[in-house]
């Protein structure tokens, strides 16, 4: 099975390989007039959007806390008819979590702006994995989360500490890997310092900082995955 994953569970991760493949990833092969045909319709609906480079997963297994996948460079034209589509066993999208906890163990979340692909949903900052975030053809896991966390919010969370493994949530046809960081300040200062950094920006990715407080704290048009990392977060404590 070129996805044999966990569905709907949190598991440990305590090794992640993730090749990236040079040839093309056979849904953008087999589908390029129907992608560009979409495409079309797309950009008619939101001009904002841009034909960027992403990565797509062509296999992804895990076994024994370890993760190994496949995947390959497409164009955002063709993750959004995926997206779209979701045809069952062809493809799966990967992504990951850089999760920010302050002093006061609150979590620090976003909403994004109206003109992004996701405009008004409240997640933790992330984003796709793009050519950027390889190095020797593996991802390079940590880069993504921390690339994404400081290009959204103006964090720099590269001296914090953090868990010392990720943590894999998979249902089907995503799956997010994830790491909690630790802020040295509590919340509301965080969140202050992301509001002046959306201020200064021209165009700015996000809306604004969403702070979460607890389980039951639940912000409004949270993304699927979102109220499953929340519980798991505030019922396994840090060991810190």
């Amino acid at each position: 099975m070129p996805f044999d994953l966990p569905r709907d569970a949190i598991v440990p991760v305590r090794s992640a390989i993730v090749r990236l493949d040079p040839g093309p990833h056979p849904f953008e092969r087999d589908n390029a007039a129907a992608i560009d045909e979409n495409w079309r319709a797309e950009k008619e609906a939101n001009p904002a959007l841009f034909d960027g480079k992403v990565v797509l997963l062509s296999s992804l297994a895990y076994a024994d806390g370890r993760l190994d996948g496949l995947c390959h460079i497409i164009r955002f034209a063709t993750f959004m008819l995926w997206r779209k589509t979701r045809p069952l066993g062809s493809a799966e999208h990967a992504y990951a979590h850089a999760m920010p906890v302050t002093s006061d163990n609150a979590l620090i979340l976003i909403r994004m702006a109206g003109h992004t692909v996701n405009a008004g949903r409240a997640y933790f900052a992330a984003g796709s994995f793009e050519p950027q975030d390889f190095l020797d053809g593996m991802a390079d896991i940590d880069f993504n989360m921390l690339r994404e966390v400081r290009e959204e919010t103006g964090l720099d969370l590269s001296g914090c500490e953090r868990d010392p493994i990720y943590h894999l949530r998979s249902s089907e046809g995503a799956s997010v890997i994830f790491r909690r960081y630790y802020l040295n300040e509590p919340a509301e200062t965080v969140a202050e310092r992301i509001r002046a950094f959306v201020a200064a920006e021209e165009e700015p990715e996000i809306e604004g900082p969403v702070i979460v407080r607890g389980p039951s704290d639940l912000p409004a048009d949270m993304a699927l995955h979102i109220p499953a990392m929340i519980e798991w977060h505030f019922a396994n404590p840090p060991d810190r």
